[in-house]
């Protein structure tokens, strides 16, 4: 037997190989997410009888979403499937700055002016980004958000800046 077969049979011993890794490592992250729910709400009282806790519906997700993970993991194994691309970060990254911005302008500026800077610090993170279509939807959500929170459910925000 000559040193090119013996390594090849050495090397096709038993394993596996992940044909699908987005599926796989997702299915992961979302069992992972399902302990993380279950572990904030460990302290929470569940059911008693026929009666709901405040734990119950947490745990019940929380178990739902991790068989979804599992089914979603093991996809990720049986099936062929793309490769994880290369993570992009500006995007995930603007989103999280403009939800920090509206947090911090909310109060001094108001509802109107708040919630347009904070899509459109959130609308920079899309290379797809055109400045008319951007304006426009930076408007109409802002009109929906007054509309939903100030007119529809009576919440008191101040709509513009105070001097």
């Amino acid at each position: 037997m000559s040193e090119g077969e013996s390594s090849s049979q050495q090397r096709s011993g038993v394993g596996f190989s992940i044909r699908n890794p987005r599926d796989f490592w997702g299915g992961l992250v979302l069992m992972a997410v399902a302990i993380l729910a279950l572990w904030a709400s460990r302290d929470l009282p569940g059911q008693r009888g026929f009666a709901f806790g405040p734990g119950t519906a947490p745990r019940l997700f929380a178990g739902v979403l991790a068989a979804l993970g599992a089914a979603i993991a093991f996809v990720g194994l049986i099936t062929d499937g793309p490769r994880i691309e290369k993570y992009k970060v500006r995007g995930p990254l603007l989103v999280i700055i403009a939800i920090l911005s509206f947090a911090g302008m909310i109060r001094p500026l108001g509802l109107f002016i708040s919630t347009f800077l904070a899509f459109f610090i959130s609308i920079l993170g899309s290379t797809e980004m055109r400045w008319i279509e951007s304006i426009v939807a930076a408007v109409a959500v802002t009109v929906g958000c007054v509309l939903l929170f100030v007119y529809l459910l009576n919440l008191p925000f101040q709509l513009w800046p105070r001097f």
